[in-house]
């Protein structure tokens, strides 16, 4: 059995003309993790090379085009978990490095820590291979709007933060997450993304990657916690998916999340009224949704 499953980001967007762009650009990512695993490579090369498509795609809250800080700025999150392993790799806050997902990967591979941070993740990312770019290069026309219509009236509705679960054929579980944070953000703000075991985790029963309101998935440990139901409380993966979805909720936060086991079995859960996102597994077809 081999599967991928991709979110896109969980949030109350409005059907647009630029849906099916989306849905074309989840499909495209879903190929190129897809055609990783067919060839029979690991989950992890698959979770890093979804999201680096996604990243290129700037109707996503990931790599250009991803949200602003209130200053205009941008800050860059992204990490990676090897369930196989247990390996980590996060970096917080980089503005020059065009592939988060792959700074990320580089903390994993090559560096004796889990998180890095700032300049320092972006020179150690940029030593081991990873393309550097000004960060005028994140910000686009379409991102500057949205700032403008958040300082206008705080309105928040495009989340946006990409991520993917994978199962390979040899049984490995990977997860991983990008995002630009919360649109009108205050510089330095980390939500859960590159925090491993709220908005991404993953071990040898099951890999998770949360989306939404990061404070709300930081403060409940929502990736562990599903993952502790799912190994000590005996729960389904989707029963766990959902119960801490509750328990986002009933703090205030809204969102969704994606879990896969290795079985195959995946969730897709969530609360907002979209969440872009894209399945297949070798024994069914595959599919893409917004709504």
């Amino acid at each position: 059995m081999i599967a991928i499953c991709i979110h896109g980001g969980a949030g109350d967007r409005q059907r647009s003309t630029e849906d099916s762009r989306i849905l074309q650009a989840l499909g495209d990512a879903l190929d190129a993790g897809w055609s990783v695993l067919e060839s029979g490579g690991a989950a992890l090369d698959a979770v890093q090379v979804a999201i680096g498509v996604l990243e290129d795609e700037p109707l996503f809250n990931a790599g250009r085009g991803a949200a602003l800080t209130l200053d205009g700025s941008v800050e860059l999150d992204a990490a990676l978990a090897d369930g196989a392993t247990g390996r980590v790799g996060a970096v917080i806050g980089v503005q020059r490095v065009r592939y988060p997902i792959a700074a990320a990967r580089a903390v994993l591979d090559h560096s004796p820590h889990v998180i890095m941070a700032g300049d320092g993740a972006e020179r150690f990312a940029i030593e081991h291979g990873c393309d550097p770019v000004e960060p005028d290069f994140f910000v686009t026309e379409r991102s500057l709007a949205a700032l403008k219509r958040y300082r206008d009236n705080q309105s928040r509705v495009e989340l946006g933060t990409v991520g993917a679960v994978a199962l390979d054929a040899a049984g490995r579980l990977a997860a991983g997450n990008s995002t630009g944070g919360v649109m009108g953000k205050l510089p330095g703000r980390v939500g859960d993304t590159p925090i491993i075991g709220a908005g991404t985790y993953a071990d040898h029963r099951v890999a998770v990657a949360c989306t939404g309101y990061g404070e709300y998935f930081v403060r409940v440990g929502a990736a562990l916690r599903l993952a502790m139901l799912v190994e000590l409380g005996s729960q389904s993966l989707e029963a766990a998916a959902c119960q801490v979805l509750d328990t986002v909720t009933a703090l205030g936060g809204r969102g969704g999340l994606i879990a896969l086991d290795a079985d195959g079995t995946f969730t897709m859960p969530f609360s907002t009224s979209s969440m872009a996102r894209a399945w297949r597994r070798s024994d069914g077809k595959p599919g893409v949704e917004l709504w």
